[in-house]
């Protein structure tokens, strides 16, 4: 199995809904995001997947994000917007284009400290 890795950053704020003490009220992080595509087979330019192309695509998503309110961006307005739930957006924003280009899946980890993530994998039917 191949895999292509990219990574972006954003700033962006929030609040949780329930029994979450603190992260209750608005505060912000500097998310990480790192994207993952994986699949078996090389193209005949001896490339998975062009990873400017998938670089410009993260960065394009990331930069929609920062200095956001996560609450009211749409697509999370109806959501909590913990770490899985902004992975699970992501991964839905970046898998369209991705999808029948023979690519096996798509991870998205969601970094809201050096210390913690949250990710959402799947496959991409390829």
């Amino acid at each position: 199995m191949y895999e292509v890795y990219v990574a972006a950053r954003f700033e962006a704020a929030h609040r949780l809904v329930g029994d979450f003490g603190p992260a209750s009220r608005m505060h912000g992080h500097t998310y990480r995001m790192e994207v993952i595509v994986r699949g078996r087979h090389l193209g005949d330019d001896g490339t998975l997947y062009d990873i400017g192309e998938l670089g410009r695509a993260v960065n394009d998503l990331a930069a929609s994000l920062d200095y956001r309110d996560l609450n009211e961006v749409p697509g999370l307005t109806s959501v909590n917007t913990t770490a899985e739930a902004v992975a699970d957006y992501c991964w839905e924003m970046l898998a369209p284009p991705l999808r029948d280009r023979g690519l096996y899946s798509l991870v998205v980890r969601i970094w809201e400290s050096r210390d913690a993530y949250a990710a959402r994998e799947d496959t991409l039917g390829g």
